[in-house]
């Protein structure tokens, strides 16, 4: 793992799969944070959401941009590994027993329905709708319940940053076992609904671009979230660079 920024990343795709497992082996609960600019931002601006960030056993780098700016920096080589493609190959493993929660019963619907195509054993596993309230005022008791009779190796949590994470962090404790890996919309991009909003196209990823097809899609929702990515990022460049120089 290595710190940039504030958030202690993995971005070796092999080890990430490999702690996964072992922690699956070990029986032992703990979660996983999909780090993109909104992560970013807030981890940088309110240190309550630092700690919780710090409280995951690593997070993986969902922005295509952080290794640019590793690059600008340090020189450095670094790939970014995003929520739908960790999502769509442990999913495509077949190793694991799964749950989702989060979003609404339709998305639920959907999703299982797709994922029971990839592996019919899906069928049996749990989708529950989370309910609409504060992220203190679930019942993270009754929802590990659920879950450990369950007995799901991987729980997956779409909520949206930052809630899905303060989630993650007060869900644990509560767990007998498994990994919690936040996925923000993957539910959505794989759900095949024709109304949801579908993942932007490959041309518009590849030169990072990705942000603008969300804008487009959801612009009261994510102009404001890149507004305060913009805002705030001179602020993390400039303190990483400080960084790297006393480090000299």
């Amino acid at each position: 793992m290595e710190r940039y920024f504030n958030i202690r990343y993995e971005f070796d795709i092999p080890t990430i799969h490999e702690s996964i497992a072992r922690q699956v082996e070990l029986g032992e609960p703990g979660y996983i944070c999909v780090a993109d600019g909104n992560v970013l931002n807030m981890v940088n601006r309110k240190n309550f959401y630092k700690e919780v960030i710090d409280g995951s056993i690593f997070s993986i780098c969902d922005s295509s941009w952080v290794p640019i700016f590793i690059r600008w920096i340090y020189g450095y080589e670094r790939q970014y590994y995003c929520g739908n493609d960790i999502f769509t190959e442990i999913v495509n493993s077949r190793k694991y027993k799964m749950a989702f929660l989060g979003t609404k019963q339709r998305i639920l619907d959907g999703l299982k329905a797709n994922l029971v195509e990839i592996d019919p054993k899906i069928a049996d596993m749990l989708f529950y709708e989370l309910p609409f309230c504060n992220v203190d005022d679930f019942d993270y008791a009754g929802i590990a319940d659920m879950i450990n009779k369950n007995d799901a190796d991987i729980i997956w949590i779409a909520l949206g940053a930052p809630k899905q994470e303060i989630f993650m962090s007060k869900l644990k404790p509560h767990l007998k076992r498994g990994v919690i890996i936040s996925v923000g919309a993957v539910f959505k991009f794989n759900c095949g609904l024709p109304d949801i909003p579908k993942r932007s196209p490959e041309w518009l990823r590849k030169h990072h671009l990705e942000f603008l097809h969300r804008i487009f899609k959801e612009p009261k929702k994510q102009i404001k979230r890149c507004w305060g990515i913009v805002v705030t990022l001179p602020r993390i460049l400039n303190q990483e660079w400080r960084l790297k120089n006393k480090k000299k």
